[in-house]
């Protein structure tokens, strides 16, 4: 199902420019990312993407000719200022941000690495979005900060703890960064996709999972009927339950060993 109607959420008095915007997806060389970094572009905008990997952001412009690339270290401060900075100099009509950019650990708090794992997750998943949301909001040009959160910000899943917490604080934050920069006329949308056919947290994890085209599908069209919270398939149901529905879905989450 693209979206489910009785999903309850935000509706403005205007929606994301989706055609003739330029828009910054962060993590857009793969798996979601470069689904909807793709579509923007498909929609007529002008695309930038970045990360870390030169070479993955070399196939996808490659790939999709007019995506404009920036590497970049969003696990440092130093590399969150510098793309700011970039931006501001290089693309000052820059309208959308979309942060995207995380990484799924999968362990238990008996990994011998489990502090350290958890650390790149808090500063990836968290740290660098809530810092490029503080720099971009003031970029003169910016419209519109969509955050990609995810199914597991309402209900967990114990095999990837640290990364549904996350997602849970993300969510969290996007709901205050929606009110607090209301005043500057910036719209704040949420994307809360479910498991997807992604290498996140590994490859062939998610193998069993619907295609991100589906997806991106969805997301499109929720975005042009002025949505703001944006769910799909098994999303809908952990954002939108109640207490036993909630229990359900982790019980099925997380079975009994």
């Amino acid at each position: 199902m693209p979206y489910c109607p009785n999903f309850v959420s935000i509706k403005k008095y205007y929606k994301m420019e989706l055609t003739n915007s330029k828009i910054l997806v962060t993590g857009g060389a793969s798996g979601i990312g470069l689904g909807l970094a793709q579509r923007f572009a498909e929609e007529g905008s002008t695309v930038i993407i970045c990360g870390r990997r030169e070479a993955v952001l070399n196939e996808a412009a490659t790939n999709n000719p007019g995506f404009i690339t920036k590497v970049t270290d969003l696990s440092t401060e130093e590399g969150r200022n510098d793309l700011y900075n970039w931006i501001a100099e290089n693309h000052p009509d820059l309208t959308a941000l979309v942060n995207n950019a995380g990484i799924q650990n999968w362990m238990n708090l008996e990994d011998p690495q489990f502090l350290e794992r958890a650390r790149q997750e808090i500063v990836t998943n968290i740290e660098a979005p809530l810092h490029l949301t503080a720099l971009f909001s003031k970029l003169p040009s910016l419209k519109t900060i969509v955050n990609v959160t995810s199914g597991l910000a309402f209900v967990p899943a114990s095999r990837i703890p640290v990364y549904s917490a996350t997602k849970a604080f993300f969510h969290s934050f996007t709901l205050s960064a929606r009110h607090l920069l209301k005043a500057k006329g910036i719209e704040v949308i949420e994307l809360i996709p479910p498991a997807l056919q992604t290498d996140l947290g590994g490859v062939g994890i998610h193998d069993f999972a619907p295609p991100v085209s589906g997806f991106v599908d969805s997301v499109f069209e929720q975005l042009k009927a002025g949505k703001t919270e944006i769910a799909y398939e098994g999303s809908v149901a952990m954002a939108t339950s109640g207490p036993d529905g909630l229990q359900v879905i982790f019980d099925r989450l997380n079975p009994a060993e």
